[in-house]
């Protein structure tokens, strides 16, 4: 049975009279359900170990507010439900809503063509609208993967505005067409910040503060703009070093609208109140935030601005995460039932989203459907072994490795893949399902990956290949990139082709399918061949950014 509106307001409201739990920093509420709630995170209550803080609201009042471990491990800080923390991609939402604000202005239009606000950007033949940076499907290479392919990510070097623009403007190529695909991006919301300064006259920040945070209360909220700048009760990051020991992971850098907010459980709680009432901006400012993109195609993806419009247990569910160096973040709400979850975590080996949607469970869990029945299909094992095998995507060109292994079919070596029939598979931990053409002896002769959103991917199937060490010297040389402003050198030592970045990087690349290779950490690296055959180019595949090219310049 469904649970009213009525039954959840009661029954958190009831949590306000009981006395706190000890060792927890928080509001005095406890009973069962806080115990719950406590029992959650009780790995990160210690003095010894970094943690969270967490904010559970209804019918627009915070009822929990709880924290655990420590903010600062040097000073002995405990966390607590007013600590800062950044909040990592959770900060999209309130880019948008920058953005929606100055157009309900009429200063901008959403349908605006980009490049009439940023005339840096190249002319690609196809618009990119406001609406495509808001919902990732611009087609633009994330800006921070470009900077990785050039030997420095992010928190190794000290990034701008500037520096980031300066190296979207340099892409001569998007990974799609404009509309007809989503892929996630946080180019588009530090162009969108570029914007919102540019169109208003001020920083963001000041914009934000007078137009959302001020008016909706939210006293600790603040944009990252300076990181040199003093933030009374933030929480120190953290991640684990290879010895086991906490090390601190902050991000040094000044570029934000992608991310980059400063804030506490309490104010993310005050501003998913406005998602639902429009205290800032009314019914239009609501509908528009939650407007989802529409492809090129007509399909309509989960992604609106800056926030994820869909389901988890059979409810209705909007929610963003987010991370950023040894931040992590995960912001819900549940709009049928009026429950809001806000985490915030200071360390990186912590799932905020598991996390927020167990403190969710606790309270909605008789709002929740039963879960579906595990599948009860045994494909055969020669059925597993004939579905193994390595593939090759034909969008990105990246290969799949499937191993069939004590019964069970797995991707990439770790990730269990549970049968839903003899050639239909579901991806452990998530919505996304794998679907196989066979021949008449059983033999996969292709692959779809079907996601949530009903986008389909194609895969085929491709030999894997082991060149010898004299075939890998075809590879050698040194290979340029103006899109990355960097020079590679591949060179083959010890019969291992090795990727070379000076001064610092040599990675070594294992043989993928003909002229495809793979780094440690699974990026793709191609050679192109020109119309001799020789190989005049190199390509990197790198998630966010697909096929960015280095011209080979020496042998």
């Amino acid at each position: 049975m469904a649970l009213t509106h009525a039954r959840v307001v009661a029954g958190l409201l009831a949590l306000l009279v009981i006395p706190a739990v000890s060792g927890a920093q928080g509001a005095a509420v406890a009973d069962d359900s806080v115990a719950r709630v406590d029992e959650i995170y009780a790995q990160w209550n210690s003095p010894q170990s970094p943690g969270c803080a967490v904010a559970v609201g209804t019918a627009g009042g915070e009822v929990v507010s709880r924290a655990y471990g420590m903010a600062d491990l040097e000073h002995d800080v405990p966390n607590s439900p007013g600590t800062v923390f950044e909040a990592g991609s959770v900060a999209k939402q309130f880019t948008a809503a920058a953005i929606v604000l100055l157009a309900q202005s009429g200063r901008l239009s959403l349908d605006d063509d980009v490049r009439k606000h940023v005339p840096e950007l190249p002319d690609y033949g196809t618009p990119i609208t406001i609406r495509h940076l808001f919902t990732h499907t611009s087609g633009l290479r994330d800006w921070g993967t470009v900077v990785e392919a050039a030997g420095w990510p992010r928190t190794t070097r000290i990034y701008a505005h500037a520096h980031a623009l300066d190296v979207i403007s340099r892409q001569k190529s998007l990974n799609y067409t404009p509309g007809d695909e989503y892929s996630y991006t946080n180019s588009g919301y530090t162009l969108l910040a570029i914007i919102a300064e540019r169109v208003s006259g001020q920083s963001l920040s000041e914009f934000s503060t007078r137009h959302l945070f001020e008016p909706l209360g939210m006293n600790h909220t603040q944009w990252r703009d300076d990181f040199t700048r003093v933030v009374k009760g933030r929480a120190t990051a953290y991640t684990v070093g290879p010895e086991g020991s906490f090390r601190m992971l902050m991000p040094f850098e000044n570029v934000y609208g992608n991310g980059g907010l400063l804030t506490t459980v309490g104010d993310l709680l005050r501003w998913t109140e406005n998602l639902e009432h429009g205290r800032v901006g009314g019914p239009a400012f609501i509908e528009e935030m939650h407007r989802q993109a529409r492809l090129n195609d007509g399909r309509e993806i989960a992604y609106a601005s800056g926030l994820r419009v869909g389901t988890y247990r059979g409810l209705h569910e909007v929610s963003h995460g987010g991370a950023t160096a040894g931040y992590r973040a995960f912001l819900t709400r549940f709009p049928d039932e009026r429950v809001s979850v806000a985490v915030l975590c200071n360390v990186t080996h912590v799932n905020a989203e598991a996390l927020a949607h167990q403190t969710a469970g606790v309270f909605l869990a008789g709002a929740m459907p039963a879960p579906d029945p595990p599948p009860t299909v045994r494909p055969s094992p020669d059925r597993l072994t004939a579905l193994s095998g390595l593939y090759r995507n034909q969008r990105t060109l990246d290969p799949l490795r499937l191993d069939a292994a004590g019964g069970t079919l797995r991707m990439g070596g770790t990730t269990e893949l549970l049968p839903v029939s003899d050639t239909v598979f579901a991806r452990a931990g998530s919505g996304d399902r794998m679907a196989f053409a066979v021949d008449d002896q059983g033999r996969a002769t292709g692959m779809r990956l079907l996601d949530a959103d009903g986008d389909a991917i194609a895969f085929e199937p491709v030999p894997a290949v082991s060149p010898s060490p004299g075939e890998l010297r075809q590879y050698e040389g040194r290979f340029h990139s103006d899109e990355a402003d960097a020079t590679y050198t591949l060179t083959v030592a010890s019969g291992v082709l090795e990727l070379r970045l000076r001064p610092h990087i040599v990675q070594p690349l294992a043989p993928a399918y003909a002229d495809a290779f793979t780094t440690p950490s699974g990026r793709l690296v191609r050679f192109i061949r020109g119309p001799s055959g020789t190989v005049d180019e190199m390509s990197f595949g790198m998630g966010r950014v697909r096929d960015l090219r280095f011209l080979r310049t020496a042998p």
